[in-house]
């Protein structure tokens, strides 16, 4: 409960310095040194090659009660949730590889909080992905990430159908 609270007034903090300050993303990544973005590159780098390597640290560099919501519409897990739904990949030499394409970092004014957004190669082709982090007294740590394909538009309307023939197939299993 207490790590959910942490996330959600992580996210309301972000939220109400965007809506009180329309250009504070932009404004924050200007006044971004050119440090602080290296270290927090280095950190999400460093964080896709522990699961690259099938390092548990990967987790710890997600706060307790961080959430991680995959590509599946079923995938929203806490840290600890997908810390053992992730364990049979954690036991292989790799369990997932994400290879950044680009990355935008944004600060809070205090510079206690980051969010990114991301654009990653990854086995499934390529994905996008957004986080918060959090500045603490031991580093940083992911408060939550969210990835997702990136389909192109034109073919939408075909992904969608075939969301919608799996969907049926799943409703109709249950019917049994």
């Amino acid at each position: 409960m207490r790590g959910a609270l942490l996330t959600l007034w992580a996210a309301l903090a972000v939220w109400l310095s965007v809506v009180s300050a329309p250009t504070f993303a932009a404004d924050a990544a200007a006044t971004a040194s050119g440090t602080d973005v290296q270290q927090v590159n280095a950190f999400i780098d460093e964080w896709h090659d522990d699961a690259a390597h099938a390092r548990p640290r990967f987790f710890d560099k997600m706060a307790p009660g961080a959430i991680y919501i995959g590509t599946d519409k079923t995938e929203r897990w806490t840290r600890d949730e997908l810390k053992a739904w992730s364990k049979k990949y954690f036991e292989r030499p790799s369990a997932w590889a994400f290879k950044p394409i680009k990355r935008h970092v944004a600060f809070s004014a205090d510079r206690q909080f980051i969010w990114f957004d991301e654009q990653l190669d990854t086995q499934m082709g390529v994905c996008q992905a957004s986080g918060v982090m959090q500045r603490t007294a031991n580093g940083l740590q992911i408060l939550h990430y969210q990835l997702s394909l990136a389909v192109p538009n034109e073919l939408v309307d075909q992904f969608k159908d075939a969301i919608g023939k799996v969907d049926a197939r799943s409703a109709a299993g249950k019917g049994k």
